[in-house]
Parts: structure tokens; C-alpha cells; sequence
């Protein structure tokens, strides 16, 4: 496996090594002692997600403010934007955010540590999302940060995507609870 750096630190792509020929693939999709001196945590994943969407739909921004989750995140049918925004308040990278494409092709991973907001927007016809948690989902603590809120300068690329309930309510950062 192979470590991508992005423009904040502590959050990263991880790329997997592919074994293909003529009659599919194979790949070892984790490793909790590669994953962890690749990344130079000690998480510990505890539960798994598994969703799917149509296109244009945008999930998030979402965090848990207690019980706060890292997320480890791949697509395995379809493409998506996924987002990470970080939520430290005494990070240097506060209020900034990553995107980074994720498809079924490349299977690349993205980490997202404690402490960041996490989103996505499917690109192709429909998506399949997967992503392992370090915490226990926990809905009294889920918070979401309003999806277009221009303090986060995040080019969705689209006006109107299809949102929930409760994205639609999300707040700007400015009213966030932050960590």
C-alpha cells in the first residue's frame, strides 16, 4: 500500500496494491498494521458503513462532536467527491477542507482522523460507499455543517445537489460546534 499526502497533514490517501490479469483483480483492501505505521496512528476500527446513492446526491457534511469518528473511506461501484473539512479548532488548517475523487477503478482509500466534518457527492449514475469508523455511531452526538457555507470555499461543482432533511439544516462554520 502506498501513502498520497494532501495539503493537511494528518489526513491522507492510501492506494492500494492491485494484482490483475485477464480474470479480475485482487487486493488486500486493509491492513490494521500497515494501515497503522502508514498513517503512524494506533485507531482501531470498530464498525463498518455500507451505502448507496444515486447521482448528484451529497451526503454531509456530517461529524459526531462526542464519540468523534475517524473514518477510513472507498468507493466500490461508481465515482465520487468525498470531502473532509477540518474541525480543530487549534489546527493551523481550521475551516480548510480537502476533496478528492474516489472510484471503483483505482480503489483508493482516504483517511479522515477525529476531528474533521466528512462528505461526499456521487459523480457517476449511482455509488457504492464504504467506510470503516474508529468509533461507534452515536445519532445525539451527529452535527452537520451546511454543505455550501462560503467560509469553506468547497467547489462542489454543482448548484443543486440532492440532499437530506437534515443536510439541508446543516449549520455554517461559524455556528458549528467544533472540537
Amino acid at each position: 500500500m502506498k501513502l498520497i499526502s494532501t495539503a493537511i497533514a494528518d489526513l491522507c490517501i492510501l492506494e492500494p496494491k492491485i494484482f490483475g490479469d485477464d480474470r479480475g483483480f485482487f487486493y488486500e483492501s486493509f491492513n490494521q498494521k500497515e494501515f497503522n505505521q502508514l498513517t503512524a496512528t494506533n485507531f482501531e476500527f470498530v464498525q463498518d458503513n455500507h451505502s448507496r446513492s444515486s447521482k448528484n446526491v451529497l451526503r454531509g457534511l456530517h461529524y459526531q462532536i462526542q464519540q468523534a469518528q475517524g473514518k477510513l473511506v472507498r468507493v466500490v461501484a461508481g465515482e465520487v467527491l468525498d470531502v473532509a473539512v477540518d474541525l480543530r479548532h487549534a489546527s493551523p488548517s481550521f475551516g480548510k477542507s480537502v476533496s478528492v475523487k474516489l472510484d471503483a477503478l483505482t480503489k483508493r482509500m482516504f483517511w479522515i482522523p477525529p476531528g474533521f466534518a466528512h462528505g461526499f457527492l456521487v459523480l457517476s449514475e449511482y455509488a457504492e460507499f464504504l467506510y470503516k469508523t474508529t468509533d461507534y455511531y452515536a445519532p445525539q452526538f451527529e452535527r452537520s455543517l451546511l454543505w455550501n457555507d462560503h467560509a469553506l470555499g468547497i467547489n462542489w461543482g454543482i448548484e443543486t445537489p440532492i440532499l437530506s432533511v437534515k443536510d439541508q439544516a446543516g449549520k455554517k462554520l461559524e455556528e458549528a460546534e467544533v472540537f
